[in-house]
């Protein structure tokens, strides 16, 4: 019965068709060709934003392999065609001799560290007293640290061994064949007609124009940029304008550099306060802080940006890396850890505790103000954004 009736139907439309074949057909093919005028107009007529190029620049900056093996399916690590292939300079590096995370006495102070590829430590020069330009010679990379470093070699003819080759930290768009210099010191006399550099010129005094000439001659501001103002200079905060990209700042004007040293960090430097002791530059967590206008900072952005957004693709390369497997504090006992013990994932109802029994995430354990460290934060102007005004 069931069959005679789906026959009779099949028939039925059949003869409908039959009987009106233009009607049909010509319904047919407008809807036909309606679809796939819509679907055509929306792919040909979208046309490139400012975000899709972004993206679009952003994935062809990274290299993804075809996945051949389960361990290079989400491999994607940042492309660098510039970096040298060959080794380091073996009289800029050191033997790292690897303790696994213990101390002298054998006990383990740093947990899920061991192992790891054998490799040695890059010397890096983070004073740059060597005044004269410097040729860069090329951009490697640096198994010990984020960003790339550049291999710099002294113009000077009889310059030797450290005096001659150095590392530095590579900023961004610094390539073989640029040339760089120290101003530690200040501007030396002579580079620049008419300008006597001292220590009582300060960053206020360059910002209003009150320079300290020679022989009635009139010094552009803009030379003294143009002279100094270059990716990869050192300079004293009290001669670099507000508003400049800095990075390997220092803290103590003959100290080394210190802060803003990792892969695609920057600081701002903000104002220069009128008495001519201290400058503003805020920092890559948002903080702002006071530093000696006599200290030092390298002008650029470090190296190496897109660091933070590889994937390694499996666990064998952290482990090549020298991170041993970090375990759950539930998946503890409850001698181990505040977490621990109880029957399936439970943690007994407890705030968020460290292995030491500190409250984290989000508790704050370091008193700020007159009641905190004493000399703790009276160099910062504001405090770094946390919780909603990250967020926001």
């Amino acid at each position: 019965m069931f069959a005679a009736r789906c026959g009779t139907n099949l028939l039925r439309s059949r003869a409908t068709l039959v009987a009106s074949p233009t009607t049909s057909s010509s319904i047919f093919t407008r809807t036909y060709a309606l679809t796939r005028t819509l679907a055509t107009e929306s792919l040909t007529s979208r046309k490139p934003t400012e975000i899709s190029d972004a993206f679009k620049q952003m994935e062809t900056r990274f290299k993804t392999y075809k996945p051949i093996t389960p361990s290079i399916r989400h491999l994607k690590m940042p492309m660098s065609p510039y970096l040298y292939r060959g080794g380091p300079v073996r009289q800029l590096t050191a033997p790292l001799r690897k303790k696994g995370g213990r101390n002298h006495h054998g006990r383990i102070t740093i947990r899920f560290r061991g192992g790891g590829h054998k490799r040695r430590i890059r010397i890096l020069d983070f004073m740059r007293t060597e005044p004269g330009p410097h040729d860069v010679v090329r951009i490697e990379y640096d198994p010990g640290r984020s960003a790339h470093i550049a291999l710099l070699r002294s113009r000077v003819q009889s310059a030797t061994g450290t005096k001659l080759w150095s590392y530095i930290l590579a900023p961004e768009g610094l390539r073989a064949g640029d040339v760089v210099e120290s101003f530690r010191q200040g501007i030396p006399a002579g580079r620049i007609p008419g300008f006597v550099d001292s220590k009582s010129l300060r960053g206020k005094a360059l910002e209003t124009g009150d320079t300290q000439l020679t022989g009635g001659a009139t010094l552009s501001l803009g030379v003294l940029r143009t002279e100094t103002l270059k990716v990869g200079n050192v300079l004293p905060l009290r001669l670099i304008p507000t508003g400049t990209i800095v990075h390997s700042l220092n803290l103590k004007p003959d100290g080394r550099s210190m802060l803003v040293r990792s892969a695609g960090t920057f600081a701002t430097l903000l104002a220069h306060e009128d008495d001519g002791k201290y400058s503003h530059v805020r920092l890559q967590s948002g903080e702002v802080r006071k530093v000696l206008q006599d200290c030092v900072a390298t002008i650029g952005k470090v190296s190496n940006g897109l660091w933070k957004n590889r994937n390694l693709g499996k666990a064998g390369r952290n482990r090549w890396l020298g991170r041993r497997p970090r375990v759950r504090g539930m998946a503890m006992n409850r001698c181990d850890h505040p977490h621990g013990g109880g029957r399936g994932k439970s943690k007994g109802n407890k705030q968020p505790r460290s292995v030491w029994g500190w409250l984290c995430k989000g508790k704050r354990t370091r008193k700020p103000g007159p009641k905190g460290h004493k000399n703790g934060n009276k160099m910062v102007v504001l405090e770094r954004p946390r919780g909603k005004q990250k967020r926001g």
